[in-house]
Parts: C-alpha cells; structure tokens; sequence
C-alpha cells in the first residue's frame, strides 16, 4: 500500500581527508545535534538538486575552511535510525588546500587509521572504518582435496594478496584439520593475513584464530564466543540473524547469496536491492556473497558491502 512506503532517505556524503602523516580527520558532533558527541567523517546533507561532490566540497568548505582537489567514492552506506532513514556516501580526497579548522565550533582530531574503531561513532561510520582499515575480499576455501596441494593453493592465494581467508573443511577429520588450520595460521601470519576457520570454536579459541560462524550456530548463541581481538564472522541470510550477529557483537557478516550460484541451486538469489535494503538495518561491516567475482568489490560498496566473498571465482585455480 502506498501509505506503507518508507520515506525516502536523507542523502548525506562525508570524506576520508588525510594528512601528511597518514592520520584521518574527523569530527565531533556538537550538542543539539543527532548523536551529539559521536565522532564521524565530516561532511553533511547533499540539497535538492546537487550533485555529491559539489555537496561535499560546499561542506568542507563551510565546516572546516578548506577546498578539496578531487574526491573518489569510497563506500556508499544505507542506514536506517528510529526516526529517519539515510544514505550516506563516502569519498577518499587525495589531498586538499587550507588548513581544516572546527568553523562550527565542532571538536576535530586526527587519527591513525589503526585507532579509528576506537571512537564512538554513529552507526553508518562503523562500515566506512571497516572499509579503510580491512580486507575487500574474503577468500573461502573449498574442500581440501589434500594438505599438500591445499597448501600450495593457499600460498598462491597469499601471494595473490588475499589477506582475509576462511578455511572451510567440513569433511575432514578433526585432527586433520587441527594440523592444516596450525600450517596454514604459519603461512597466514607470515603474509599478515587474517586466518579464520569455519564451525570449530574450540579449535579457533586453541589456535588463537578467528572464527567463522555458520547460520544455525550464530543462532545457537547467546554471547560472543571468543574475545575482542579474535574474529568472529557468520554466515547471514536474512534480517535475524544480521541483528543476531550485532547483537553478539560479531567483527563481520557475509550476506548471501546476492546471485545464483552452482553452491546452492535451491537458494533465492536476493540481488543487491534487497543486499542493500538488509544491510541497513544493521552497522556491522557485511561481505556479498554468491555468484560474485573479485572484481564486484565496486558495486557491492555501491550497496553498502564491506566488499565481497567467495569460493570459486576467487581461490586460485
């Protein structure tokens, strides 16, 4: 019915301003303000007729006195609020004139990217850190066929550059894969990648490596089930289990599938309509799953994804 439409969301943009040491501005919002005292890019509303860019340069400009030289989208994040629903695109500026300054009495400070999880930040903010700071692909083994030749894949994958990896060996005997998951965390730590393992706490938590959570067992749950510092992610397929994942505090969820794929023929493909729908009812950084290739990192930021996961199209062949 037309009167259960949602209202249209708030067009916000916001930049990524880097300064010569590397550091990223931002800002506090002041009182009076939505989240008053949460730190966020600086930006703000777009007006009724104008373009993104030429909004985030009036903005800066108002708000910090500088003139940015170019922006390049970074990630675009639907977030829904109890009273309003916005979508807030992001932009990396390569570089600016001037020197930013709180023209709005509002707090500035610029962090390290490795410090910037620490500020309190409104919801849509969490995911623009997470796409500055980790990896835009998230590489799933399939089945080992053997260690041997695993191994050699994972080593192909890491030179490659994947730097976020799930090993994902359900058939496998449990001290078969105890010793895979030890030589592969070896060849994982050497390349400084992130080494998660799928369905198996107990091993995580011995190993000191994350986890990756399936759908049934992310609801099984009523607290996170390794500590801050341990990844945890989940598999994720609809509004629920996206809120049971925020809930347990989890790192990351994949989201899935958003095509068909030969994995699971029987499964609905969501497409990024609804990818984008879900994914902003939650802050948590999101991975696209299904039917995509490594070269869909820009359209699943489009849509608000961390970026993108997979199987085949993405282990080495």
């Amino acid at each position: 019915m037309p009167g259960d439409r949602p209202e249209p969301p708030v067009h916000v943009v916001a930049a990524v301003l880097r300064d010569a040491r590397g550091r990223i501005l931002l800002a506090r919002r002041t009182a009076g303000r939505d989240l008053a005292g949460a730190w966020e890019f600086p930006g703000g509303k777009v007006e009724p007729g104008e373009a993104p860019v030429a909004a985030l340069a009036r903005e800066l400009e108002e708000e910090l006195g500088i003139r940015i030289l170019g922006a390049e989208p970074l990630v675009s994040v639907p977030q829904a609020y109890p009273h309003k629903r916005i979508v807030l695109d992001v932009y990396e500026v390569p570089g600016f004139t001037g020197t930013a300054r709180g023209l709005e009495k509002q707090a500035l400070a610029w962090s390290p990217p490795e410090k910037l999880a620490s500020y309190p930040m409104p919801p849509a903010d969490r995911p623009v850190v997470a796409a500055l700071t980790a990896p835009a692909r998230y590489l799933v083994s399939p089945e080992p066929e053997s260690a041997v030749a695993f191994l050699a894949k994972l080593d192909k994958a890491l030179a490659a550059g994947a730097r976020r990896i799930q090993l994902r060996a359900r058939a496998l005997p449990a001290q078969t894969l105890a010793a895979l998951a030890m030589d592969a965390r070896t060849r994982c730590q050497a390349a400084g990648a992130e080494l998660l393992v799928n369905g198996e706490p107990g091993l995580a938590a011995e190993l000191g490596i994350g986890l990756h959570l399936t759908s049934k067992q992310l609801m099984a749950l009523s607290e996170r089930p390794l500590p801050a510092g341990q990844l945890v992610a989940a598999s994720c397929h609809d509004a629920e289990e996206l809120a049971q994942a925020e809930r347990l505090g989890l790192d990351f969820a994949v989201l899935g599938p958003v095509r068909a794929t030969a994995s699971h023929p029987g499964a609905t493909p969501m497409g990024w309509e609804r990818f984008s729908r879900l994914r902003e009812g939650v802050s948590l950084p999101i991975y696209a799953l299904g039917g995509l290739r490594p070269q869909d990192v820009a359209t699943a930021r489009r849509h608000g994804g961390q970026g993108v996961a997979g199987i085949r199209a993405f282990w080495p062949k």
